[in-house]
């Protein structure tokens, strides 16, 4: 989750010059109204068939979900954007992707995800949350996908959910946050969450999050504004750093919001690596770049034209997938950021709004 994301575009008013039209003829009045169609239905496929990449298809790798029972529980406790949630409903969320071109939506949930100390409340909201969202599916036939939520830090709970979720409700992959209980991904306590979905070859969604060690720091700045995108450079790091991304190769991962802060820290983490020439090659497929390259990237508030520069250098276009963060962002708002950062050509869009995410979904091709 995030804040609303920038490059927030407002609808067009179509003005009308009402003293031309005092005493208007039946022809007059035809030929204004079609006028008026013509112009709204230019605006409309602006965002659609003519943006550059001309779809109406895209799959939004990000994109998240609650039942009532987190929303209330968020309510509750007045978590991070937790009055972005009422209303919400599948209904609405499909009303937001076709405004914005959207055939399919991968459902995950968000900060602050469902660990608030007691394994068995995690346990139990894990496979609620599930169930809820496995229903959306079939309410919704071809509109959404499940990242399935994992009760973790519990890693025993973790497996037996990850089984139910791919075996029972033919989940698309797991959805996860940056961080649990101060562990990152690379961490020991996880190693045998990840080897399971390795021998899945399951696709691992990451949505940033706000580590418990590292909440409020800066008097007067929200958490959002710096600690989600730190906590996923955090937690990537701790992946690669750690060994874990090597020894699963058949995991698909992608980042929330273009990774984070990893866009600010090649210098320090690849090194040389990250020189004009090695970046200009193909990378080690076992180096610390090689690892980013083969990580997938969202767009969700990453839409201006630094950070999607940035994410095309480090690891190229064929990496970056279409995200949006709603209902904390909207389809239409992202689509457009990404036409109006003139970072993507016309290949480019189509492969960022669609193609790169059908490469691992392959059932919704």
């Amino acid at each position: 989750m995030s804040l609303p994301v920038g490059n927030n575009r407002q609808a067009m008013d179509i003005s009308k010059d009402t003293s031309k039209l005092m005493s208007p003829t039946r022809r007059d009045l035809l030929a204004g109204l079609a006028a008026l169609g013509a112009g709204a239905a230019l605006s409309r496929g602006r965002l659609t068939a003519q943006t550059p990449g001309g779809t109406t298809r895209r799959i939004d790798v990000h994109h998240h979900f609650a039942n009532p029972e987190l929303i209330k529980l968020m309510a509750d406790k007045k978590t991070a954007g937790w009055n972005t949630w009422t209303p919400y409903s599948p209904a609405k969320a499909v009303e937001d992707m076709d405004k914005g071109g959207v055939q399919a939506s991968m459902l995950s949930i968000t900060t602050p995800g469902i660990w608030f100390g007691a394994a068995d409340e995690t346990k139990r909201l894990a496979r609620e949350l599930n169930e809820y969202g496995a229903k959306i599916c079939r309410d919704y036939p071809g509109r959404f996908g499940l990242f399935a939520v994992l009760p973790l830090p519990n890693a025993t709970n973790a497996l037996k959910e990850i089984e139910y979720a791919f075996d029972v409700l033919k989940a698309d992959g797991v959805g996860l946050l940056s961080s649990y209980a101060d562990k990152w991904h690379g961490d020991a306590a996880f190693a045998e969450v990840f080897r399971e979905l390795n021998r899945r070859r399951a696709i691992v969604y990451t949505h940033a999050q706000v580590a418990d060690c590292c909440q409020s720091l800066v008097t007067g700045i929200s958490d959002t504004t710096i600690e989600y995108n730190t906590d996923t450079a955090r937690t990537i790091i701790s992946l690669i750093d750690s060994g874990r991304a090597a020894e699963t190769p058949d995991i698909k991962y992608i980042w929330s919001h273009a990774g984070g802060t990893i866009l600010a820290l090649p210098g320090r983490f690849l090194g040389q690596q990250a020189t004009r020439a090695n970046l200009a090659k193909q990378a080690d497929p076992k180096s610390k770049l090689g690892q980013l390259r083969r990580f997938y990237y969202d767009t969700a508030g990453a839409t201006n034209p630094i950070q999607m520069t940035a994410l095309k250098t480090l690891v190229g276009t064929s990496q970056i997938m279409f995200g949006t963060d709603f209902p904390f962002g909207r389809s239409a708002n992202i689509a457009a950021g990404l036409e109006e950062s003139g970072t993507l050509n016309e290949a480019e869009m189509k492969a960022v709004n669609r193609e790169n995410a059908v490469k691992i979904l392959p059932k919704w091709a």
